[in-house]
């Protein structure tokens, strides 16, 4: 069975290590934490000279991996031999090579640190290399964290560093990026380096260091929209307008499609208690009102509509029918037929 990030991260800090490790999946954040974790950590910063070798796969067929990962370490109990885009490894697919790799997993050699970085891509699950991976390595399926999860995961990862984030700025957070756990640590690891006690992160904070405005982004334009606020959504699309590199239409229709996929769903639900229906719409239970009070604002047949709407601003973004419209006509269009 694949290991969660979570468990095979509290193994490392723990100094418990395996011979090898697979990283795969479409959640590069993840594979990067455990290698960057093993590549700083599990031998002496002294040793690595002769004892840590970074391959890259597009250069490394598996023989001359496991000829590296064969070796005995230098003066030193271990060697750690990491494969960093291992999904580009040129032979990793065929037959011959699969069956070396089997042969080593069978007997690896005990003080070697052998990791793949197989980012992006998985291995076909039906094949023997997949099996014997599984039960004779650690193996990880690294995840993109679901959309509906995205705000719990900000919250847990501020949680982590030693900090809190309340609700909304987590949400503001996660909505305004989207989910890019790489660019969310990077745009936070930012902020923290102002911060030197732990603290409690508002949408001041977020607004403030990360540069999300708290009043006109992706998340408060979907509001605006839902609660037919068409002041305020006006006044959102205005600063769009003027700031089109910072606000592109294709995430705000993905984020506009979402959002009204949601109230279908709430309207299909019918009358259930809110904690199951956050659950069935993907979102977090402190959101769930709001679903709910707008799907009284969209009938079905609205929400049906506005679906088509979507559809016929994206086709006239890439030019079906757009004439002369630039993108700040089509999203003001579209969030006209949607509110009228």
């Amino acid at each position: 069975m694949p290991q969660s990030p979570d468990i095979v991260l509290k193994d490392l800090k723990a100094k418990k290590f395996a011979p090898i490790y697979f990283l795969e999946g479409d959640e590069p954040y993840f594979i990067d934490l455990i290698t960057d974790y093993i590549e700083k950590h599990a031998i002496a910063e002294h040793e690595k000279g002769f004892n840590q070798l970074i391959m890259y796969g597009k250069d490394s067929p598996v023989n001359v991996i496991l000829s590296n990962a064969r070796k005995f370490p230098m003066m030193a109990d271990r060697q750690v031999v990491i494969v960093k885009e291992a999904q580009s490894i040129p032979d990793l697919g065929k037959e011959d090579a699969q069956k070396l790799l089997i042969s080593y997993l069978s007997n690896p050699l005990p003080s070697t640190i052998l990791v793949f970085a197989h980012k992006h891509k998985k291995l076909d699950g039906r094949s023997s290399l997949k099996k014997e991976l599984d039960k004779k390595s650690v193996f990880v399926n690294s995840e993109k964290v679901k959309d509906w999860k995205l705000t719990e995961w900000v919250e847990g990862y501020f949680k982590e560093l030693g900090h809190q984030i309340d609700i909304k700025a987590a949400q503001l957070l996660s909505d305004s990026i989207g989910n890019n756990l790489e660019v969310i640590a990077n745009e936070v690891g930012k902020m923290l380096i102002n911060f030197s006690e732990p603290t409690k992160f508002t949408t001041e904070h977020i607004s403030k260091y990360i540069g999300i405005n708290k009043e006109y982004n992706n998340f408060e334009l979907s509001k605006a929209i839902g609660f037919r606020d068409s002041v305020k959504a006006n006044q959102i699309i205005h600063y769009f307008i003027q700031n089109p590199k910072a606000h592109p239409v294709i995430p705000i229709f993905s984020l506009l499609y979402n959002y009204f996929s949601k109230i279908a769903l709430v309207h299909r639900a019918g009358t259930i208690p809110e904690n199951q229906l956050a659950g069935l719409i993907g979102v977090h239970p402190y959101g769930v009102k709001e679903y709910v009070a707008v799907a009284k604002n969209y009938k079905l047949g609205k929400v049906i509509e506005v679906f088509a709407y979507i559809k016929e601003a994206d086709l006239r973004f890439k030019g079906v029918d757009s004439g002369s419209m630039d993108e700040g006509e089509i999203l003001r269009e579209l969030v006209y037929k949607i509110l009228h």
